[in-house]
This record gives C-alpha cells, structure tokens and sequence, in this order.
C-alpha cells in the first residue's frame, strides 16, 4: 500500500510562519530526548507537520508492518520544489540514462532501522523540525526524504519494554535492569530479521515497501542511522575497507568530504569521533552498500549506545552517555549531511549520471539454467529490483562456468534466463552475479559471498561477450490442472523446489494424503525422481472434494500433474511397494528463547509462516520442561549459544523422545548441545595442531586469528541424493558456510559433506579453517531408535536469502521419515 496523506488548508488561512510551528517538545509534552518517543507519537508529529505546514512537507505511507504499524516517508522541501516534485523526480530519474536536466540534490535519510537503536527516530523529528526553521535555505536546491523509523515494530518493543523497566528517575548504573534487554529485544522486526542485512535480498515486508519507493527516486546520498556499543565514540564516513571494487573515485572523496564536515561540529563541540574503521563497504544488502552500488553516496553513522543505554548510563571510563547527547550527535551529522549536499548539488548529479553511463565489466552478461521454479524464483527477485532480464537464443555460451569454477561452454534455450550488465542497473548485477567479489582486504563485517547463481542453485555462465535475450510474458502460465481426473488411480508430481513444499504442504493442511516414492521410476513413458508425490485416489476416497481440491491448489501453485490409470510402472518401484510411502502430516515445535539465536529463531520462524506456510508451535526455553514432547513429531532447535544448557536429565528426555519416533532438527550451534558427548552420535572436529606454535607480535593478533575463520564463503559440496534429506538435488550443492565449526562424518547417513583439501569456490575462508573443516559432515541423519536427529552445521535458511537451500529444510520435516 503507498498513499499520500494530505491535509487541506482553510480558504482564508495562510501556512504558519516557522515560528509558529510547535517544535517536538512542545507538540509531545516534554522535552525532546528525555523520554523514548512511542511509534504512533512520532506519526502524530508527522502529520501535524504535513498539516500545518503543507507546502514543504508531503507525507506518504508506503506500507505496515507485520504488526500494522504504518511505514512513513516524509517528502521536505522548498515550497516551489514541492510544487514541482514529480517533475523533479522524473528529470532526476532521466540521469540514469544521461538526459536529466535537474539541478536539486536528493538526500534520503533512514532512520531506526534496529529498533533498540532508537535515538535516531528522536534525532528525526528535530531534524525536520529544524529544516523547516532555522536550515530551510539548504531545501532551496534540496529534498530531503526522511524514513522516521524503518522498523516500528522493534522500536516499539524497545521502548514499550524501557518504559516499563526503568527506573524512576532512570538509573545510569548499568547494571540496573533498564540496561539489560531481554532474549526478545527490540533490534530485530516482527520475524527477528535484521533489516539492515535485507535490503537486497527483500525477504521481509518492510523491505519489499520499501524497496518501490526507493526505485522511484534513487537518491545521490542515502543515510543509515545506527547505534553501536555503549563505550564506541560517533563513527561516520569515509569508511573502512574493503570498499567493493565497483565504487566510484567519487563516492569514495565524497564520503570524505562529508566527514571533514561532520568533523569540524563534533571539533567544535569536543566531541569524539572515529572514521575508516570496522563498517567496510563491501556485503551488498546493508542500508550503506545497497543505496552505492544504486548510485547513492551510501553511508553508516554509528552512534554509541543502542538497548543497553536506556535514557542515560555510566559508560567503561565513567562519563555519563544520555539520551539527549546521542539525539544531539544524530542531529548534528544529519544536518551536516544536508549542508554538504545542497552546496555540492550540481557535482552530485553530474556524478550521478556517470555512475549509470555504461561500464567496461570484465562480464557482460550472465546466461542461467535450471530447474523452472528455480528460475522463476531469482526472477521474482529481479523483478523487485527493477533488474531486467530476458530468453537467449538457442546456441552456446562460453566463459566462466560456476558450477565447475573455470572456463566452459553451455547450452542455452528458450528456458534458459540472461542477465546483462548493459542496463541501468547494470552495476548491481555485477555486484550480485559475480563469481566471486574482489576483496581489497580480508578483514571485513560480513560474510563475503553471495553470488545468486550458487544462491539460487542454477547453472551459470558468466560471459565476456554481451548475450542478447528477449523479455518473456510472465504473465503466461501453463496449465497445471490438465493431468487431474477422478478417474485416475493416481495424480504424479515432481520435488525440486520450494514451490513444490509449499504445494505438499498446502495438501496437507487440506487433508489430502500424499505419497513419496524413495526409489525412481517411469509410468506411461515418463520418468521421476526419488521424491515424486504420488497422490493416489485410494488415499483419499473419504475426502469430500477431492479433486477440486486437487485442482484448486495445482492451479495455485501451476503444478504441472501427470494422471496415470493405474499403479503399475513400467520400471522402479510401484505405489503399493513399501518404497512408497506416505508423508506424514507432522506436528512441529520450534524452539525459542535463551539459548537460541534471536536471528537464527526468527529465520525459521518465518520460513514457516511466510515461506512454507505450514503451521509451527513455538515453545520458549522458559516453559519447555513443562511441555510434553509426545505431542509433537518434531522438535527443531535453531542455532544459538547453547553450551551445556540441556542438564542430563533434559538430555534424557530428549534421547527418549527421539527413540520412540521423535525427530529433532538441530541447526547450528544447537549440535554441540547434543553431540557425542551429550548423549547422541555426532563428533566435533578439532583444529589440526600446529607443529611449532611461533609468537606473535600483538599488532597482528587480529590477521593471525583470521587464518581461523570462515566469512562467509561459498563451498562446493557433495550429496548423496539417495537420501531422503536430499531428495531433488544433484550431486552437488554449493553451501554458505560461516564459520569454521565442524563435525566429523557420521557411520551412516551423511547427505551433504565436505570432502578433502577444499577450498572456497566464492568469499574468504582462513588457511587453518580450511583444513579443519575438510572431511565434514554438513547435513546428515542419524537413526536414534525409531527417530532421527537431523544436523544442520551450516544454515540453510540463512537470512532468508540462500533459496537453494531450503528444500533441505523441507526434506527434513517431510521425507525423512
């Protein structure tokens, strides 16, 4: 939903002086920075400036929340800007292809993207109050888009949790409970994403709202407002490295040019700051990276404080950090960027329009192939990024081949899918197909691969030559329905994708009983792969509406269905073999609260409700003693810091439930809490010893423990799709690994693992965490009685983005049985 808010003006009214407009403080009751401002409070400030002051301030409500809150921009300006915003907007627009003819700066400023990073939403409101007062001359050749708050759900936690647990008056000593949020804290959204590591990827609603928006203006500077540590001093640009090595010479100055800005305030001042230093420019879905690599002066300002601050706190050297000095130094930079902007405005579009001039890339174009939902899937993507894309001719491709990390040729179709640089966003497809990104320094804050070809579980070839390709109709479908009749003894369907789970599980809910054939086999000169879903008529002879219903959720899902008249295959086994087997309708418990991970929780939180939309029981860690596990055939516990939480007698029920049918999921850091030494099978492997232990000098502590770890990098794996956990893959997978745990091979029912002397296909892995985790296991089954436990040491929900690796998940909760 985008709307804008309007708001008239009496006839023989005239717009209130700046004097006349009430300030925050005056318009909330109390003094700006002396309270946590809740969300529709904020809103209200909001629309009372749109109302009074109309001519320069447009409101728009780009969307809600998971939890209805509304998604605000507000559009600032001069008034004759305002009066001709749209055109402002299309001529700005028009420099992408070089004809724009605008002179006024674009700033985007974002706000409370972590919602217990909250003081960014205060600096917000007195920052346009100011623009609106005394800074209105930097509007002349201006807009200033303002996000007061991209996550009012966390910031609400936040302070709906402050407010109740403070002290009254606040106490600064941080041991105090107002210092100490929760296992539930106000960072993430709804689902506890991060939002801030979304922005390419758009798996939440606010991104995807948001995202609509931003395509339609693409500013020159774009701001991201954070909090970090309670002791850090203000961090603002120019950044660390590694910079990605598509930013501009420009972007790079310009970013300076704004820190020598912001720095002669906080010299004035005496307050301390620190620049070029741990927030790099590299990962591309951070609220800094993601707006660069769109043509914006993208950046992060990090103020100390966030959740443990509260309204004020004693910090490690004995100052005391208040709410009101963390308001003061966002609103000191956001103005400062402003300033700069508008005096460099002219500088700011001719460097806009040489970003999107054309760009010698080493590849030009990305040819895919694969499995259709697969491609359909990435296409949704690019369609949400305004990425275009098309069909090549038949023929042959030559350059770099992902799937085997050198030169090679491969086929292309008319279900083939190419991406091309020479577009207007042709930088960001460079950036989000490439093999694997350039680093200028190994030392960074996230992980270092993501490239959608290994993310989406496509063939690709990344190509030299500019491939042409047609745009396709998408709103063409074929018919999924034609193989569907009450007369057929059984109705066929293939397993590759998350389409395909989300089709078995909508059956489900419905109470159709489906079939999975674990052997291959052909009928009527057709063939099908281990997984198959066989829906038979005699299942499901008590079922009213059948095939309507059948034919409903095909139709939903364009599920192509093959009828057959008669059990009897032609090779394979048939569906009245024990080969065949009935999926069981499972009933899930997902486990929350301490030990586990807010981020690792929430992934697969919403893998359940918005992905696969299947129904999941989430059971805190606070009550879980209290809970009889023999209601529930699965029990998932997602990553975390675990430790030694289960106590023996924990551990025994656990082992119990899973040798009476149970089946546990354990993601992550949840295996150590179950490992050999806990009772079940699984082994963690050790780092190899080095044969002479050197001292190190201090200055290099922090590159030699790099040679340790994994950030975030892309490995070739192998699989054994004769495994139910494996079921619709090939023989290889290309897993995110991050980091350098690792469990030593089980004596049975290893589906994905690494073998000897890998390497990183994509991103950076440390030469001693390579050797350590060779020979691993990465998703395995081990029989416990007449249950499973099912490990996941790497993450195949991973911020929601790795889309190749969630038919893992579903494999888990519906194949192995």
């Amino acid at each position: 939903m985008t709307r804008f808010l309007f708001f008239p003006v009496a006839f023989f009214s005239f717009i209130l002086s700046a004097q006349q407009l009430k300030s925050p403080s005056e318009f909330l009751g109390y003094e700006l920075g002396t309270e946590f401002t809740r969300h529709h409070e904020v809103v209200d400030y909001y629309e009372y400036l749109a109302k009074e002051a109309p001519d320069r301030v447009k409101l728009m409500e780009y969307g809600q929340t998971n939890e209805r809150r509304p998604l605000l921009l507000a559009f600032v300006s001069s008034s004759d800007n305002m009066n001709n915003l749209e055109t402002i907007r299309q001529e700005h627009l028009k420099d992408t292809n070089g004809t724009g003819e605008t002179s006024k700066a674009i700033v985007w400023l974002s706000y409370n993207v972590h919602g217990n990073e909250s003081v960014s939403t205060e600096a917000s409101m007195k920052t346009i109050y100011s623009l609106l007062t005394s800074k209105s001359t930097y509007l002349e050749n201006t807009v200033v888009i303002m996000d007061p708050c991209i996550n009012p759900d966390g910031r609400d936690r936040y302070s709906n949790w402050y407010n109740q647990y403070k002290n009254s008056p606040f106490q600064v000593d941080p041991n105090s409970k107002e210092h100490h949020e929760g296992w539930w804290s106000g960072r993430s959204n709804h689902y506890m994403f991060d939002l801030n590591r979304d922005w390419a990827w758009l798996t939440q609603v606010e991104s995807q709202q948001r995202i609509k928006v931003y395509n339609k203006w693409l500013p020159h500077v774009h701001v991201d407002f954070h909090e970090q540590g309670v002791d850090n001093p203000y961090y603002f640009a120019p950044a660390a490295e590694p910079y990605h090595e598509v930013i501009t010479d420009f972007q790079r100055d310009f970013q300076v040019t704004l820190g020598k800005n912001h720095a002669k305030y906080f010299d004035a001042n005496g307050w301390f700051y620190f620049t070029k230093e741990i927030f790099d420019l590299f990962y591309p879905s951070y609220g800094d990276t993601y707006p660069t690599y769109n043509g914006a002066i993208g950046m992060t300002y990090e103020q100390g404080g966030s959740g443990r601050a509260g309204l004020g706190v004693i910090t490690r050297i004995g100052d005391t950090l208040t709410l009101n000095d963390r308001l003061a130094h966002h609103y000191t930079t956001g103005l400062s960027t402003i300033e700069v902007s508008s005096q460099n405005a002219d500088k700011l579009n001719a460097e806009f329009k040489k970003f999107y001039k054309n760009k010698n890339f080493k590849y030009k174009s990305y040819v895919l192939n694969g499995d259709k939902d697969k491609i359909d899937a990435l296409k949704t993507l690019l369609n949400k990024h305004e990425i275009e894309y098309g069909t090549p001719s038949n023929g042959s491709v030559k350059g770099f081949n992902y799937k085997t990390g050198a030169n090679g040729n491969m086929s292309m179709s008319q279900n083939s899918l190419v991406v091309s640089t020479n577009q207007t966003k042709g930088t960001l497809v460079k950036v989000l197909f490439e093999p694997n990104a350039k680093l200028s320094d190994s030392l960074t804050y996230d992980i270092t691969a993501w490239s959608l070809p290994y993310a989406y579980g496509l063939d690709a070839i990344a190509s030299t030559s500019l491939i042409s390709g047609t745009s396709t109709d998408e709103k063409s479908g074929m018919s999924s329905t034609g193989g569907i009749n009450a007369n057929n003894y059984a109705h066929i369907t293939d397993w590759n994708s998350m389409k395909d789970a989300r089709f078995l599980a909508e059956l489900l809910k419905e109470g159709i009983r489906v079939r999975t054939s674990h052997h291959p086999f052909s009928i009527n000169g057709k063939s099908f792969k281990r997984g198959s879903l066989i829906i038979t008529k005699a299942d499901n002879q008590n079922k009213d509406n059948f095939i309507e219903t059948l034919q409903r959720v095909s139709s939903k899902y364009q599920k192509e269905i093959t009828g057959s008249t008669t059990g009897f295959v032609d090779s394979g086994k048939d569906f009245g073999s024990a080969y065949v087997q009935m999926i069981t309708k499972p009933k899930i418990a997902l486990f929350s609260g301490n030990p586990t991970s807010t981020l690792r929780f929430g992934e697969v939180w919403h893998f359940f409700e918005q992905q696969l939309h299947y129904p999941v029981t989430v059971i805190d860690s606070e009550y879980a003693d209290r809970v009889d596990l023999k209601d529930y055939q699965i029990l998932i516990l997602p990553g975390g810091r675990y430790g030694n939480y289960f106590n023996e007698k924990q551990l025994k029920k656990l082992q119990d439930w899973v040798k009476s049918g149970g089946k546990i999921i354990a993601m992550g850091g949840a295996i150590g809490a179950i490992d050999g030494e806990k009772g079940f099978g699984i082994k963690k492997k050790e780092s190899p010893k080095d044969s002479i232990n050197k001292p190190q000098p201090y200055q290099g502590t922090q590159r030699e423990q790099i040679k340790s770890a994994i950030t975030g990098a892309i490995f070739r794996t192998k699989v054994d799709n004769t495994h139910p956990l494996a079921y619709g893959y090939g023989n290889e997978y290309f897993s995110l690994k991050l980091g350098s745990d690792s469990y030593k091979y089980l004596k049975n029912g290893n589906a994905v693992y690494l073998e000897n002397n890998i390497e990183p296909i994509s991103g950076f892995a440390g030469s001693k965490a390579q050797k350590k985790v060779s020979n691993s296991l990465v998703f395995g089954v081990e029989e416990h009685g007449s249950g499973q436990v099912i490990y996941m040491v790497d993450n195949p929900l991973f911020r929601g983005f790795w889309e190749n690796g969630k038919l893992f998940m579903a494999n888990a909760l519906f194949m192995v049985d």
